[in-house]
This record gives structure tokens, C-alpha cells and sequence, in this order.
């Protein structure tokens, strides 16, 4: 008997509505740990959200599985680990909203200086200053993707101007190929791209240089996008802030200078967890486990890692 399964409890009840009458079982198995039953029976696999590496493994002991949907965007933990004849598909649109609030609130948090007056808070010191405005800021978006898409339009009624960059120029965005003239010229870089070869340490001390003075760098993509330790080298000098959700090492060792850096803003890769990521996940994989039941094409299928 062929199953389903699934991270989460949320989830069987739209998963078992799209599979009622084809014979198929859905289970739940939220870890490596708890796995419900033989894996080899297994066709349609929602794997844990943030899944640990190891977990792609157990895909060797699944010779029937023949679609992974994930329940995150980024899928670099998965491309290139999963046999030819099964199809990978991430979560694109489903943390749109979350992850574009998180760069928001980061950007906002920054430019206010609320990291400063929460410590000050804790002091119980009135630390009355003028701070920076977003207002006119020139904010460059590096992943002009669905979230990209939607960083921008929580930006439009701050007053800001908007580019964006993309893998591939096309109209109203600029090639990858074009960021070391771009940058000079950002007050604000966010990034939103998937970890893939191309992007892997795309952050490096030469990106870095070309920073104006006073930029901020947000990351809301992965950790391994920016070299750590170029970062870190920059930062210190107080040049620049940075502004992250993600990591390399990831969680970052309590005694990384980052943390005390007062013009470094790190959140604990919380971007996307939220209250309504888990509805929204589980829309989409049954409306994957509809297609795929009914030979369609389904969305999201990664390829070249993204």
C-alpha cells in the first residue's frame, strides 16, 4: 500500500481529503526519530520544516517515492541529494509575507536605532537621540523572487526607491552580472537568493568594499551567502550594519563577536515561523498531492537548485 507522509498533524486532514478513494495512507512523521512505519512504501514525502541534513538520507530507503514538498523555500538541503526519478518541490510563496515582514522589521529596527533603546531600556536609561529615517533610503534587493516581490511592496509606502537584481536581467530588473556597480549606490542590500553554487560566499570582502559607508545589509536568504568572517572583519570596523536571520555556522557559537556588536542585528532564523506558515504549507502540498494523483505538472519543482 503506498502512503503519504506528512511533518505534521495540521496537515492529514486536507492531505487525506485529496487521497480519499486512491488507496493511498497518510501518515505523520515528524522526525528521523518517529517514523510511523516502513519508509518503503512511501510516494509522497512532506518532509519536517528546517529538516536536518541527515534527513534527506533516509530517501535511500524510499524506492518508491516519487515527489518531495517541502515546507521551505530553499531547498539547498534537498537539490542534488535525491534520486533522478523523484521530483523535488519547495515552498516558493508560501513565507512571502513572514519573511518580507522580517527584512522589514530589520530594516525599520536599524535605521531607528531600536536594538540601542531596547539596551537602554533594560538600563532604565532615558537615551534620547536623533535617529536615522527610511524615508528616501535607496534599497537594493538582491533575489527578485516571490518574497523579493513582496519586500517590495511592504517597502512602497516608506518613500524609498527600489532595485532589483535578479540571476538573469529582464525588464525592471538587472543581471547579477551588474551588482559591483549597483552597490555603491544602496543604502539598504537585502538578500533574498537560494544557497546554490553560484550564490554560496557571494557576499565576500570585495562585495563588502563596495558598500558605501552607513549601508546595512539584511540577510533573509542563507547563511552560507555571506562569508562570515568578511562580515564580521567589516562590521567590526562600524562601517556598515548587518542585519540577519541566518547564519554560517548556523546557530553561530555564543562566543561570536557578532553578538556584541551594537551595529549587528541577529535573529535566531525565525523569518518564516509563524502562525500561519503551517495552513499555508499544507495548502500547498495538497494542492501538489491533487496534481500529482492526477498526472499534472506540479509547481514549484526545483531545478539547478532553485
Amino acid at each position: 500500500m503506498a502512503k503519504i507522509w506528512i511533518a505534521h498533524e495540521i496537515g492529514v486532514e486536507r492531505l487525506r481529503a485529496e487521497a480519499d478513494g486512491t488507496g493511498l495512507v497518510v501518515e505523520v512523521m515528524p522526525s528521523l526519530e518517529e517514523l510511523p512505519s516502513d519508509p518503503g512504501d512511501v510516494a509522497f514525502w512532506v518532509p519536517p520544516f528546517l529538516a536536518r541534513p541527515e534527513v534527506t538520507a533516509l530517501a535511500v530507503r524510499m524506492p518508491r517515492l516519487r515527489v518531495v514538498q517541502l515546507l521551505s523555500a530553499g531547498a539547498d538541503a534537498w537539490a542534488g541529494r535525491l534520486p533522478a526519478d523523484v521530483t523535488l518541490c519547495d515552498a516558493r510563496g508560501v513565507h512571502d509575507s513572514s519573511t518580507a515582514e522580517w527584512v522589514v522589521g530589520a530594516v525599520l529596527a536599524h535605521v531607528r536605532d531600536l536594538p540601542l533603546f531596547a539596551r537602554a531600556q533594560e538600563r532604565g536609561e532615558w537615551a534620547y537621540r536623533r535617529t536615522d529615517e527610511l524615508a528616501g533610503k535607496r534599497v537594493l534587493i538582491v533575489g527578485a523572487g516571490s518574497i523579493g516581490r513582496a519586500v517590495e511592496a511592504r517597502l512602497a509606502p516608506f518613500e524609498v526607491a527600489v532595485t532589483k537584481v535578479a540571476r538573469r536581467a529582464r525588464p525592471g530588473v538587472h543581471g547579477v552580472e551588474e551588482l559591483p556597480e549597483l552597490l555603491p549606490h544602496a543604502d539598504v542590500v537585502v538578500l533574498l537568493v537560494p544557497l546554490t553554487g553560484q550564490t554560496r560566499g557571494l557576499v565576500s570582502r570585495d562585495f563588502l568594499a563596495r558598500l558605501g559607508d552607513g549601508t546595512l545589509l539584511v540577510n533573509a536568504a542563507r547563511g552560507p551567502v555571506v562569508d562570515t568572517d568578511a562580515v564580521t572583519a567589516e562590521a567590526r570596523t562600524g562601517r556598515i550594519g548587518f542585519a540577519t536571520d541566518v547564519t554560517d555556522p548556523e546557530p553561530l557559537p555564543s562566543d561570536h563577536p557578532l553578538w556584541r556588536m551594537p551595529n549587528v542585528l541577529i535573529t535566531p532564523h525565525v523569518a518564516g515561523s509563524v502562525p500561519g506558515l503551517l495552513g499555508r504549507a499544507y495548502t500547498l502540498a495538497a494542492a501538489q498531492l491533487r496534481r500529482f494523483l492526477a498526472g499534472e505538472p506540479l509547481e514549484n519543482v526545483v531545478a539547478d537548485g532553485y
